[in-house]
């Protein structure tokens, strides 16, 4: 009895089931709690608001990278190879009867006049036969060279377009290290290229050997072919010119270097003045004036350039300064070290008498100098 009863039940259950799944399938609706069909709760779906007219775009460089890289060209300097020492042997002339060949190198530069003056470096150009200037809008021409300075790396060239887009220059001495920077370009020539970074520091002279280097160093990745570009402020401003990278492989490792704007303007301005760069001159040996040196030479000062050397019949020993003396103060400039004391003196004219603040063991003095121009043919070493 109880097994028939168990039997019935059984199948009652099964045939329940099988008329739910049934149900379910072709008449979901029929369920009490279904939705349109399902037994799952519908799932929700987002929907996006479309942007007000007008509306900017998600935060970046946009506008900046628009404003500036229309101003920033490609450059093809064409130099003559290196001629082998077996050159004039015939059987080299004839293995090789195509005779010099010439090699072409690659940078940037950029445009910050109407009138066709461009700034790029002097490495990029330094002895070249033949320069040619490729626009972002697709034009290209011959330039001239108008002057270079291998203190700075600067060189100014010249082009004669009609409509050319110009850079503006920025404020760089409100610059201040973590604010943002692009660097444009041509690295390895694949074409413009735009990079992004900040300020990582500001007065770097390690890259160079110039004294008159003072680099604006950022991570935005500068690479071969970035040389002479623009390092441009969030507004599109110019504050840069690229320059160098520390790279042990060749390729960015987020450390690069750009020339200070005004530094690349100053230089454009006496080369396109008169071709040259004049630079004051004073004929010292000088090194920054540590605390722990201070000490040692018991000076009550421990800032400053310290004169370890002058050279005789020079402006400096004209004007009485003596070796162990420490240059405080040039003009209304304060020196802190010996790189202030080489850009105070760098940036006097020729010719031009400036008072000199000097703390000679306890005595303050005020001399009087005048500067003389720096030789060309013996650069001063730091």
């Amino acid at each position: 009895m109880w097994r028939n009863a168990w039997l019935v039940f059984s199948q009652a259950v099964t045939v329940a089931v099988a008329v739910l799944f049934v149900v379910a399938t072709l008449k979901p609706e029929w369920l009490p709690g279904s939705r349109r069909g399902s037994l799952l709760p519908t799932p929700t779906v987002l929907q996006v608001a479309p942007a007000p007219a007008g509306a900017a775009s998600a935060p970046g460089f946009a506008l900046a990278a628009q404003r500036a890289a229309p101003a920033v060209v490609s450059i093809v300097a064409t130099r003559m190879a290196r001629r082998p020492p077996m050159a004039d042997d015939p059987r080299w002339r004839f293995l090789f009867p195509e005779g010099v060949q010439r090699q072409t190198g690659l940078g940037s530069g950029v445009i910050v006049s109407p009138e066709g003056y461009l700034l790029t470096n002097h490495h990029v150009i330094d002895g070249a036969i033949d320069i040619e200037v490729q626009l972002a809008d697709g034009r290209a021409t011959r330039a001239r060279v108008v002057g270079s300075d291998p203190e700075t790396d600067i060189a100014v060239l010249h082009i004669e377009l009609d409509a050319l887009p110009a850079i503006t220059l920025g404020d760089v001495r409100s610059l201040q290290v973590g604010d943002a920077v692009l660097a444009i370009g041509n690295p390895f020539n694949i074409g413009q290229t735009v990079t992004a970074g900040i300020v990582s520091a500001l007065d770097r002279n390690q890259a160079g050997s110039s004294p008159f280097q003072n680099f604006i160093q950022t991570d935005a990745a500068i690479n071969p072919g970035n040389s002479g570009g623009a390092l441009v402020d969030a507004r599109g401003h110019l504050v840069g010119i690229n320059t160098a990278i520390f790279s042990r492989t060749g390729g960015s490792l987020g450390i690069g270097f750009a020339v200070p704007a005004d530094t690349a303007r100053d230089v454009m301005q006496q080369l396109v003045a008169g071709g040259v760069v004049r630079r004051g001159w004073i004929g010292v040996e000088p090194r920054d004036l540590s605390p722990e040196l201070s000490e040692n030479l018991a000076l009550p000062v421990t800032q400053g350039a310290l004169i370890t050397g002058v050279l005789a019949r020079g402006p400096a020993a004209a004007a009485g300064l003596r070796p162990g003396d420490v240059v405080r103060r040039i003009g209304e400039r304060d020196i802190a070290n010996a790189g202030d004391l080489f850009a105070a003196v760098a940036a006097q004219p020729p010719g031009s008498e400036v008072g000199v603040q000097v703390q000679r063991r306890a005595q303050v003095l005020e001399l009087t100098l005048t500067v003389g121009e720096r030789p060309r043919d013996t650069p001063d070493r730091r």
